[in-house]
């Protein structure tokens, strides 16, 4: 069976990604339009709204999901008031339009969404479109929503009785993974009740003891030889479940003993646990993977080889990964495109966002042989930053 073929009913996703997207009145984004590649690096100071951008993803992402929609989707990113941008005025309307390619079928479709909250404070569809190859399948509001305006509180997306000829672009944004593994989390005894996917990791351990045996085995194996070269004493890991039922990892570590010792995830490291998730999350599913700063807790030398640990898996998976960092030494990887980074910049009415290959003095420091980081991160440098220590005269 080749990849372009449906697999139990859906289409192979591999292949599909973002190609652009457009945001109106968005968090910190009054406007903002992005052309995406395959790996996308999203950089800026504090609170310029990285996690606002990768949260549109997550949004979209909810809308399809089983016990989502557009109710639900809204009600987790705080309601309608608190996703709208400050800066909107005149047109309180938020906008969301995505365009997703398919480069093995030859295929572009664009999804937009424009909603705001009726009276009763429920999302409201105030327009939604789905064009495939140029050619509009859908327009709303329609005859039908005019003469029952509670239509409108549901997008077609989550309608499996009308979205059946755009349902592969319903299972790409269902096949969306965010992930931001917090060590302390994972080692909780109690991390995986009541939670499911969850995507600080509190219910990682389970994900791993869910997946198939073959699967499993395959992964750790890959990510152990990983792992060896990031963390040397760690020779082995493997899986087991105590006499609760709970799924624990534990590695063999070398030491001055001759068989070495096991560890559970309770003795790992922060940064052994953040790699091994950000390891276990790019070969977990196909479609986009959603990273926040995943340099934290990793040694520098380490940092650095991951944008090609993702250009390596990307050949084979064809998946896209869209992160923020701070790292400049994530950023020094030569490979790294300029078309590929994203710069965030706080502004009186908002964030903007600009591409790298978009700043007119990148190019020519590039040319000049200053390196891209050195570049880029005094870019994000909060203006008082020297100030910080003057906190200290101030108790």
């Amino acid at each position: 069976m080749t990849t372009d073929q449906p697999v139990n009913g859906k289409k192979d996703i591999r292949g599909q990604r973002f190609a652009k997207l457009y945001l109106e009145n968005w968090r910190n984004f009054p406007k903002a339009e992005l052309d995406l590649k395959y790996r996308v690096f999203l950089v800026g100071p504090n609170a310029a709204g990285k996690s606002n951008l990768l949260e549109v993803f997550r949004f979209l992402h909810d809308i399809v999901s089983v016990g989502g929609g557009l109710q639900q989707a809204v009600k987790n990113h705080g309601g309608v008031s608190s996703i709208r941008s400050l800066a909107a005025r005149q047109k309180p309307d938020i906008v969301v339009r995505a365009e997703v390619v398919d480069e093995k079928q030859n295929e572009r479709v664009s999804y937009e969404l424009r909603f705001a909250q009726d009276n009763l404070r429920r999302p409201l569809v105030r327009k939604e479109e789905v064009i495939r190859n140029g050619k509009q399948l859908f327009l709303r509001p329609d005859d039908s929503d005019r003469q029952d305006t509670e239509r409108l509180t549901q997008t077609y997306l989550e309608q499996v009785n009308v979205n059946k000829e755009f349902r592969d672009i319903v299972e790409f944004f269902g096949s969306i993974r965010y992930l931001h593994i917090v060590p302390q989390l994972v080692r909780e005894p109690d991390r995986s009740v009541g939670k499911h996917n969850d995507p600080f990791g509190g219910d990682f351990l389970e994900q791993i003891a869910n997946t198939t045996e073959k699967t499993r085995s395959s992964r750790l194996r890959r990510i152990q030889e990983a792992l060896k070269v990031a963390v040397p004493q760690l020779t082995e890991i493997g899986m087991f479940k105590d006499t609760k039922g709970t799924p624990h990892l534990r590695g063999k570590y070398q030491h001055w003993r001759p068989q070495g010792a096991w560890q559970t995830e309770e003795q790992f490291s922060d940064g052994t646990l953040r790699l091994l998730g950000l390891l276990w999350a790019v070969l977990d599913g196909r479609g986009p993977l959603l990273l926040e700063e995943p340099e934290l807790s990793l040694h520098p030398e380490v940092v650095r080889f991951i944008p090609q640990l993702f250009a390596r898996i990307q050949r084979h998976t064809g998946r896209q990964i869209i992160l923020s960092t701070h790292s400049a030494e994530l950023l020094r990887d030569e490979a790294i495109g300029l078309d590929e980074v994203f710069l965030l910049q706080p502004g009186k009415e908002g964030s903007e966002v600009q591409a790298a290959s978009e700043l007119s003095d990148v190019k020519t420091l590039l040319d000049g042989g200053v390196p891209l980081p050195e570049i880029i991160m005094p870019k994000t440098k909060p203006e008082s930053a020297e100030q910080l220590p003057l906190f200290g005269e101030w108790l």
